[in-house]
């Protein structure tokens, strides 16, 4: 039977009435909201009092200081404390449904272990025996045990590494980020002490080369305060804001200037910034400058173009800049937060040196006497210790702990990472959900969520104060769990280890003695800022940043990871409720989406929506292309946070895991562990 026009719009139009006067739509609709209010992780809530109790929230990776909405005690939703110096009252978008995390499906309802393919359920004191068991034989032994923490801001760190110490072990290591990579470089080659950080509020110009600061970069949501408050709608805007990266990121939509620079070429780039600025007369005081300062000849305008894919002019506009600004901050970093070299953040350092802008934090005194110094543990080299392990230049650890973090997951060539722990003789995940890393575990130690537990945070990465802030138990827990530094100074009683204190309460009073600051105000939801600042002493080692610089070549086809916090981190997949703030240009039903130029996808063979196969590391993912300008030439960009095999049903299974292919190299001239914009090919499927 043949269907003309006529007939053609009858039936469309048709069937569009007989859908508006049928109950079918409607009643979908109402089964699709019926079901959702059925999840069995949704509080079902009484009539009660409302409150609304401050706390500080470590779902994210710097922290927000938040009030969890209660009625009649029970947690329904978070909103950012206004009275509180670090957020002012802004809160993150995982911060911002922490009250729905609470009830998870993927939270760990209590202490197991694991029996053959499966895990059967255990009790705390029996968790406890089975370790005071393993580890009595393993005392004295440096290198039996180990421990990974991705927590890099709270004290529980000061209990963990002196409960390693004292069994003998130097083996505590943190996830990598943007910390960990200045560390190395501050603390590290330049044997520097504190914490480098950036004064964001008395800024008139910042540049950020690689730094996302509104989206992924330290404390986003003061970041975005910090650019707000000089940046308002009516009235005067005294703040230029320049990103200098390889993507039109979230930070360089609101920039007044972007500058594309290659992500293997960020160090080029900022050496080329510092010949620029010794040219017109500027200076540091830190060690070994005239030899820096003889290096960053070799990289002119013309140079940095070659490397770093810079236009001279943008260089040079960019300089000029900087001597204009009365007071410029430049933030270095990494669009996946992690992964950066030591170049590109000695090369940070010496620029704000040079401009008057070098900023270092102390370190608040310690409460656990024994614990080793934490700029020493964070400058420490996680990646390259695993590699070793893989090797067999370093022994496999009898006990390996991971505490607040997901390894199996996060680290890059995640897949191999994921293959050296299991040569762990014993894994113990101290995680509050169920991720990559507790599944694979021979333990499973449930922590409390962030709103459950005593916790605290000193100096967030990326601040411009030392500060100090203490987060309190706001609800009861949901589960049968522990805190992590109690269950510590429990099993360290038991083998004889001394770490001073009985509770972790007493630890975090003790440290809040130390540091001066007021328990009780702390607990009601204040900050303690400090306005003492570090030695701003150290030396640029000329020689090894040579041999770094050397190595970048500018050329070939570079991956950028990008880290976005509604789609989570390495620590904490999507939440269920963040889930629709996935743009369909990086995620559309199980795809993941990968970007890239016309002009990169052109000499590719490639077009928008193709299926490719990305390689790098001995490892690949599979995703499809979407053409963006926002990209530079010879740059791919992609989502990190997406590609889970645990958590639970709402978020796994959905695209794949960038950190697979983030192939890991040993930066020339320091031998440490480096990715970020590393080599990648992509083929057509």
């Amino acid at each position: 039977m043949g269907l003309d026009r006529r007939a053609f719009i009858k039936f469309v139009v048709g069937g569009a009435a007989g859908t508006l006067f049928t109950p079918i739509p409607w009643k979908l609709a109402d089964d699709a909201s019926i079901w959702s209010q059925n999840w069995s992780w949704i509080p079902r809530l009484k009539y009660g009092a409302l409150t609304a109790d401050a706390t500080y929230s470590k779902l994210c990776p710097a922290g927000c200081a938040v009030k969890v909405k209660k009625v009649a005690g029970i947690a329904y939703g978070v909103e950012g404390n206004s009275a509180n110096e670090l957020s002012k009252g802004g809160v993150c978008p995982l911060c911002a449904t922490g009250s729905q995390m609470l009830r998870s499906p993927s939270r760990v309802a209590g202490p197991m272990k694991k029996d053959g393919d499966k895990f059967k359920p255990i009790s705390w004191d029996e968790a406890e025996a089975l370790l005071a068991d393993k580890l009595k034989g393993l005392k004295g032994q440096d290198g039996k045990v180990a421990a990974i923490s991705g927590d890099l801001s709270g004290t529980a760190n000061e209990v963990l590494s002196g409960f390693l110490a004292g069994l003998g072990s130097k083996s505590y290591y943190y996830m990598p980020a943007d910390q960990t990579a200045m560390a190395k470089a501050w603390n590290g080659v330049m044997g520097g002490s504190g914490q480098i950080g950036y004064d964001l509020e008395e800024a008139d110009l910042i540049l950020c080369i690689g730094a996302d600061i509104m989206d992924a970069f330290g404390p986003v949501v003061r970041n975005q305060k910090a650019f707000a408050a000089k940046r308002p709608m009516e009235g005067d805007k005294t703040l230029t804001l320049v990103y200098a990266g390889p993507v039109r990121n979230r930070t360089a939509a609101v920039a007044d200037k972007w500058v594309a620079v290659r992500p293997d070429g960020a160090a080029a780039f900022a050496m080329g910034l510092v010949n620029l600025l010794v040219k017109s007369g500027k200076s540091a005081s830190l060690g070994g400058f005239s030899d820096f300062a003889d290096l960053a000849a070799k990289f002119g305008p013309e140079a940095v173009a070659k490397l770093a894919g810079v236009n001279p002019e943008a260089l040079k506009d960019v300089a000029k800049a900087l001597l204009v600004a009365k007071n410029p901050v430049i933030v270095v970093g990494s669009e996946s937060g992690q992964g950066a070299g030591v170049a590109l953040n000695a090369a940070g350092v010496a620029l704000n040196a040079m401009l008057g802008s070098l900023n270092v934090l102390p370190e608040f005194p310690k409460a656990v006497a024994s614990a080793p110094d934490r700029a020493g543990l964070l400058a420490k080299d996680l990646v390259g210790w695993l590699a070793a392990v893989d090797a067999g230049k370093a022994p496999a650890p009898e006990v390996l702990f991971v505490y607040e973090a997901n390894p199996a997951y996060s680290l890059p060539q995640a897949g191999n990472m994921a293959k050296t722990l299991r040569k762990a003789g014993m894994l113990v995940s101290f995680s509050t959900f169920m991720d990559e890393t507790a599944v694979m575990a021979d333990l499973v130690l449930p922590a409390p969520h962030p709103f459950e537990r005593l916790d605290d945070a000193q100096s967030p990465y990326g601040l411009g104060k030392a500060t100090y802030a203490l987060a309190t138990a706001v609800v009861a827990p949901e589960k049968d769990c522990k805190g992590t530094p109690d269950f510590i100074l429990g099993l360290s009683g038991k083998l004889g280890v001394d770490l001073g204190f009985g509770a972790f309460e007493d630890v975090l009073k003790a440290k809040v003695e130390a540091i001066g600051a007021d328990w009780d105000a702390l607990a009601g939801g204040a900050v303690h800022v400090s306005d003492k600042k570090g030695s701003a002493q150290a030396s640029l080692d000329a020689g090894a940043m040579s041999k770094a610089l050397a190595g970048i070549k500018g050329e070939g086809l570079v991956l950028i990871a990008q880290a976005h916090l509604n789609i989570g981190t390495g620590k904490l997949a999507t939440p269920p409720l963040n889930l629709p703030t996935i743009r369909e240009t990086e995620l559309y039903g199980k795809d993941v989406f990968v970007q890239m130029c016309a002009a990169t996808a052109k000499s590719l063979g490639l077009s928008e929506g193709a299926k490719v196969k990305l390689a790098a590391g001995g490892a690949d993912i599979s995703a499809r292309v979407n053409l963006s300008e926002g990209v530079m030439p010879g740059v791919v960009a992609a989502p990190l946070g997406l590609g889970r095999t645990a958590w639970d049903p709402y978020t796994k299974g959905k695209g794949d895991n960038v950190c697979k292919i983030l192939a890991v190299s040993a930066e020339p001239g320091t031998g440490l562990s480096v990715w970020a914009g590393s080599a990648v090919s992509v083929a057509k499927m």
